[in-house]
């Protein structure tokens, strides 16, 4: 059943059959959020997106270690070397101090990735708890001779590095061209070039946030961070590295270097890089009022939003597109994810429901068996395929149709062989739970109180109550629930 797994490589820019290092061991690194704020769309689907990849490899039997970082620094934005410390400011403005500000974000992100079933990775490592691991890797660097110090701070020098090595290999970029596109800086009249980077920057009278080196007190550079901790717990060389694609150049870009300059290899063998969330095809922005973070998505507290939208309905809407697409979020994409997330889910239902009455296992085997056997496989075939998640939603309703033919009764047990049903249900309850991470939302005690409605409605319907019929009708629809009678008996399922 399981094919060859391809992923793209943004190293490469194609796809490439996956090799592990060390099977059937494999490590994986994803750069975590930087804890400054609340978690946004765009951080659920880098979450998600590397979620989707860890569980199935864990499902392919490798062994993985997966590594989240928690940047808690709060200090360089982007490839600006004077950016501003928003978790030092947040401090300042509540007389905190600034690690409680970092924990408060952390304990947020958690809550909201739990919402969304999303894997707690295997490590999760913090930036201010590696500062030793990031001053060694500096050593090494400045040691190899491609890293200058300007007082008190430290510079990575990408012209010379350039000179050994393509600086630019991940984003296809030229030197040249980065060169042009960097603004001067003010404060920056240190560094030899626009394009150098900081490795370690001296910290002034008023920066909180501040650590002991071998250069005088001061912070790390953005970049050296994931390249140190991830060395740290991968080794020099692992199988894959990724994030948004925001992250590319120059975050990504700088972490090559940084690994050739002190370790002599480009740090992980495969990086993947999910693409970005836009808002009505807008890219987010406070200024512009579109920016949503994922407790006021679910919660429906934003302007932008009409009412609340649950975790695991968002979670769909982030599966129907592959991730290195454009993803853009609408209104009325949300609803049809609500409603498809439903549509699977009575699926699922369904199926515990069901089963096959032949006492025998048949041997023979049907056009329907065909049929059935060929949509389980192109869900494995989707999700080799760079985890195509938005073809393997599209094979689940698939099997979704059969699923309901059962239950209407257009569908018996002579039309499919036990071993075709068997096969479908382990497919269509695999991908929904393991693979994909879609979970029932209302508690289980809602279960047991549907059942206790569904007999009632049962005994109604016999002593032909029907006033009681309707009320109990009307009501469950007021909550999205429908009540049916089938050729299988009452049942109940999401509308």
């Amino acid at each position: 059943m399981h094919q060859i797994l391809r992923i793209y490589n943004s190293l490469t820019r194609q796809k490439e059959m996956f090799q592990p290092l060390k099977p059937p061991f494999v490590g994986m690194y994803l750069c975590g959020p930087t804890v400054y704020g609340k978690a946004h769309l765009g951080h659920a689907r880098a979450a998600i997106t590397f979620d989707i990849i860890f569980r199935y490899l864990q499902h392919l039997n490798y062994k993985v270690r997966y590594v989240r970082n928690i940047t808690d620094v709060g200090h360089l934005e982007r490839d600006l070397d004077e950016g501003k410390d928003k978790i030092q400011q947040q401090a300042k403005l509540e007389e905190i101090s600034p690690m409680e500000v970092a924990q408060r974000y952390t304990h947020a992100y958690h809550k909201n990735m739990e919402q969304l079933n999303v894997l707690p990775p295997s490590i999760e490592p913090c930036a201010s708890g590696h500062i030793l691991e990031q001053i060694a890797m500096i050593e090494q660097i400045i040691q190899h001779g491609l890293a200058y110090i300007i007082d008190g701070s430290v510079y990575f020098n990408v012209a010379k590095y350039n000179q050994m090595h393509h600086y630019g290999k991940l984003s296809g970029r030229s030197i040249a061209t980065t060169r042009s596109g960097t603004r001067a800086l003010a404060k920056q009249t240190d560094k030899k070039q626009r394009v150098d980077f900081a490795l370690w920057k001296k910290a002034t009278p008023m920066h909180i946030m501040r650590w002991p080196s071998p250069w005088g007190e001061g912070f790390p550079g953005w970049h050296i961070e994931c390249t140190a901790m991830s060395v740290k717990y991968l080794g020099n060389q692992f199988d894959i590295h990724g994030g948004g694609m925001d992250l590319l150049f120059p975050h990504h870009e700088c972490e090559i270097a940084q690994a050739q300059a002190a370790l002599k290899t480009d740090l992980a063998t495969y990086w993947i890089h999910n693409n970005l969330v836009t808002i009505d095809g807008v890219k987010m922005g406070k200024s512009l009022g579109n920016f949503i973070t994922l407790d006021e998505l679910f919660t429906g507290n934003h302007l932008a939003i009409d009412e609340p939208y649950s975790p695991m309905a968002f979670r769909f809407f982030m599966l129907q597109a592959h991730y290195r697409s454009t993803l853009s979020i609408t209104i009325e994409g949300l609803k049809a994810a609500h409603q498809g997330y439903r549509k699977l889910m009575n699926g699922l239902h369904l199926l515990e429901r069901l089963h096959h009455k032949a006492i025998e296992p048949s041997t023979t085997s049907g056009p329907l068996d065909a049929a059935i056997y060929a949509d389980c496989a192109a869900c494995y075939s989707a999700i080799n395929d760079d985890f195509n998640t938005a073809k393997v939603l599209a094979h689940l309703f698939n099997l979704l149709k059969k699923i309901n033919g059962w239950h209407n009764g257009t569908l018996n047990d002579g039309s499919i062989s036990k071993a075709a049903f068997n096969q479908l249900r382990s497919t269509y309850t695999t991908f929904m739970i393991d693979l994909l991470g879609l979970k029932e939302e209302h508690p289980s005690t809602t279960d047991q109180t549907l059942e206790i409605l569904r007999t009632i409605y049962q005994e109604a319907k016999e002593a032909q109550r029907y006033d009681q019929i309707d009320f109990i009708r009307t009501s469950l629809h007021k909550i999205g629930i429908a009540i049916k009678d089938h050729p299988n008996g009452v049942c109940w399922e999401y509308q």
